[in-house]
Order: structure tokens, then sequence, then C-alpha cells
């Protein structure tokens, strides 16, 4: 690991960084007369494995240290490693990452019964292994419907079993886990949680599939930390999702960002899938946005679908309607069939998996 130090330090400040460094079993050496750089060698007989995951973290926090110039061997998890390959993380019918891509679609919001198998039929239909779908609702307002939430997940347990859908709704509450855990097969965590770090453990020690949003103004590092959380956990089943960041236009409702999809994908071994729905804010927008986001390497698509958006207590002008779900579908096809890539059909209900 190689460091950079801040000038003129006191001598405790020093023998902070070079007592850490024993402490953890590195050995010591400055590479310029001006003692600023400073070199972390392997050394046999340490306390913990030289290079664990939490080493660069525990020298940043150091007053004494400016940053981190090579992490050398101390990576953290998310990082994909000279040749790791790409984790797969399967729910249900899904699987997504490797040569896999998965659609998971439905309303923003469980409302009632009715509805909500209708849109689950009808998206199984064409092509999506996961129902989406709130429960709870983070709303900005405290007025807004906030979901029907103990409600909304009997009747998406009751859409579960009569579909075969697997599900995919978010929690909002370290205290909720469990409850949200009987019913989901994947957990979301929202955009507004991704930092979170309470939540993020409790999802983590749950053992259960993790889609965690980009908070709307996170870099990409603080993302990747975000996802730390939980496979520090153990639990390296984590799909990240790009789900748009905030800018200053605002005829989008964000700004999606692709790049972050490529980066994403060379940088990490966790699948990514991209949000057009939250991305864009507008439903004519989320078909070009989806072509986008697959081009770019994703690994899914996760959209919002309602026959009736006009009739939703959530984010209406952002769900597409049944038709052009199916148009999505096809073009995610088209595009991983481009890429040697195959989005994963639900299997007929009642087949063994």
């Amino acid at each position: 690991m190689l460091l950079r130090l801040r000038k003129n330090l006191s001598r405790a400040e020093l023998e902070a960084v070079l007592g850490l460094a024993r402490e953890l079993g590195y050995g010591t050496r400055f590479l310029d007369g001006g003692r600023e750089i400073l070199a972390l060698d392997g050394v046999d007989g340490g306390p913990e494995p030289v290079g664990a995951p939490d080493h660069r973290a525990r020298f940043e926090d150091l007053a004494a240290v400016s940053g981190v110039l090579d992490a050398g061997e101390s990576h953290e998890l998310f990082e994909r490693g000279e040749g790791r390959a790409d984790t797969v993380v399967r729910v249900g019918d899904a699987a997504f990452g490797g040569k896999h891509i998965s659609l998971v679609a439905g309303p923003c919001a469980i409302e009632d019964f009715d509805s909500a198998l209708e849109i689950a039929r009808a998206v199984r239909e064409r092509g999506a292994t996961c129902l989406r779908g709130g429960a709870f609702k983070p709303r900005t307002s405290p007025y807004s419907f906030q979901g029907a939430r103990a409600k909304g997940l009997e009747i998406l347990a009751q859409v579960k079993l009569a579909t075969g859908l697997a599900v995919v709704t978010e929690v909002l509450d370290p205290r909720d886990v469990a409850a949200v855990g009987q019913v989901a097969d994947m957990f979301q965590i929202g955009s507004r949680n991704m930092q979170n770090s309470a939540l993020l453990i409790e999802v983590g020690k749950a053992k259960k599939p993790v889609l965690l949003k980009r908070g709307f103004a996170a870099t990409l590092r603080e993302f990747l930390l975000a996802a730390e959380y939980v496979l520090a956990q153990g639990n390296e089943q984590v799909v990240l999702c790009e789900r748009g960041i905030r800018g200053f236009d605002p005829s989008t409702r964000n700004v999606l960002d692709v790049g972050a999809v490529a980066y994403l994908k060379r940088l990490t071994h966790l699948p990514v899938v991209v949000d057009p729905s939250h991305a864009s804010g507008r439903s004519e927008l989320v078909r070009p946005l989806s072509r986008a986001g697959l081009a770019a390497g994703a690994d899914g698509l996760i959209v919002e679908v309602h026959p009736h958006p006009e009739f939703t207590h959530s984010d209406g002008e952002q769900a597409i309607d049944l038709e052009e779900f199916r148009l999505v579908a096809a073009d995610a096809r088209a595009i991983a069939a481009l890429d040697g890539r195959e989005v994963v059909a639900p299997r007929t209900q009642g087949a063994k998996r």
C-alpha cells in the first residue's frame, strides 16, 4: 500500500501511522526525502491478513494521511480483482450478471390485489421474471401516499403465489427487515436509504439478494462503499442499480449516468441494472433509456409498468403501459443477442426450478 502523508507532521501524528502499520503487520519505508510518501510492505506475523479490506479505511481515518495512492492488496470486497468472474445473482427465475439479463417490472406502489395481479400476469407474459412494487413508499412529502404497508405485503404474497414471479420490494426501516423478508425475494434499498448503514447491515445479515439503488447525489465510490456494508456481512447477493443522479435541467427527473454503468462493469464483479423510470420521470423516455443502459452493459432493467397510470397514487407520469413494456422486452432481447447474452425468460408456471 502507498500512502501520501501531510506535510510537517508532529511526532505523535507520524507515530499514529507507523503504529497502525505495525499493528496490521506491515513493514514501512519512506520513498522520498520529505517523508511524505510512505510504502507499506507485507511482513509475516501480523494479527490480521495483510491486505484485509478494512486496512485502507483505517489508514484513511488518520489525520496524518492525506490520501491512499495505491491500495495494493487491500481491496474492498466489491472490487473485481484480477481474474474475478462476474457474480451472478439469482432471484427466482431471474439471473443478473455474467451472460444473463433479467427484467423487473410492475407498479410503483401496491394499491390493491386486483390491479397488482393484473399487472403481474401481464408483465410476466411479456418477459418479466420479477415483480416490482412498493408496499412501503418513501415520499418527499409526509402527506403523500406512503404505500399500503402491511396490507401491501399481504397482496404481494398473494400475487407471488398466483403468478410465480419473484418479488422485489423496498424496505425502509431496519425494524421491518424480518417482516418484509417473509415476502420479498429481493430487498430493494432506495436512493434515499443508500447510506443508511443500519439498514444495509440488517439486509446483509438476512442473506437475501439486495437491489441497491444509487443515491441521487452519490459518487460511485460512495455507492460502492454502501454495497460494501452488505458484502461485509457475508452477503454477496448484491445488485447495483443506476437510477439517475440529480442534475440542473428540469427536462428530466434525473440524469441517467450511462457512463457509470460502463465504469461499474469494469470496476466491480457485482451485477448492475438500470432504472429508466426514475431516471427520466417521463414514460416516453423509458424505452430509449432502457436501450442505452443495456448497450452500456447493464445486466437488467427495473421498470414501472401500469395499464392505467392516470389512476395511480404514485409516479404515474413515468409508468409505461403494457404494450410499451413488450417493446422494451423485445429491445432487450435484441441488444442481448448483439453482446452474446440472453434475457432470462419466465418459466412455465408449475415447472420445477
